[in-house]
Order: C-alpha cells, then sequence, then structure tokens
C-alpha cells in the first residue's frame, strides 16, 4: 500500500511541475491582446489558464493528500518499531576521577 501512494504522490508531483511550466504568466496576456500567439494555442483563443489551473489545483490537493498519507504511514511504522521492544542503548554513566595519590618518598627540592 506504502510502494503504490508512493508511486502516485511521485506522478503526481512531475505531474503539478510540468502543469506549471505549461502555463503562461500573467504578463503574456499583454502580447496577446496585440494579436500576437491567440490563434496558436492549443486550447483556442479564450485561453488555457482556466483548465490549466483547475486542474494544478486538483493535483495540489491529491498532493497534500498524499503527503499526509505517507506521514501517517511513517507515525504509525515509527509507533510499531517503539512498541517491539527493541533494546534502547543505555546513556553512559558519569564517572568521577579520583586525584593520583601524591608520590613518597624523596623529592627534589628547588635549593
Amino acid at each position: 500500500m506504502e510502494s503504490a501512494i508512493i508511486i502516485v504522490h511521485v506522478v503526481m508531483a512531475i505531474g503539478i511541475i510540468g502543469l506549471v511550466l505549461i502555463q503562461q504568466g500573467k504578463g503574456a496576456d499583454a502580447g496577446a491582446s496585440f494579436g500576437g500567439g491567440a490563434s496558436q494555442t492549443v486550447f483556442g483563443a479564450s485561453g488555457s489558464g482556466n483548465f490549466l489551473t483547475k486542474t494544478t489545483g486538483m493535483l495540489a490537493v491529491a498532493f497534500f493528500v498524499t503527503s499526509f498519507a505517507l506521514a501517517v504511514i511513517a507515525k504509525n511504522k515509527a509507533e510499531e518499531v517503539s512498541t517491539i521492544g527493541l533494546p534502547t542503548v543505555a546513556a553512559p554513566t558519569e564517572t568521577v576521577d579520583t586525584p593520583a595519590p601524591a608520590p613518597t618518598g624523596d623529592l627534589p627540592t628547588g635549593n
């Protein structure tokens, strides 16, 4: 189930990228008003903004749904791992270093 959601997620991401790259910016409408490009559009003189905008919105909503589903699956897997009872690494105990005893015997003096 998870691999199917990942495949759909990736396909939707590629689709969103493609749709965004196909769409014209708002500045492109100024050139079309002087007669340039309107006859060369695939979607007719009315433009493709409405169709592409709605399609991009639907893909974006589906992308967020699959993102949420993948997050829930990851959360459930993390809970399963924590309830299995895997051993955890114990924190090291802090040791207190005691100073070495002073040497006894003949020590050279500074005279």
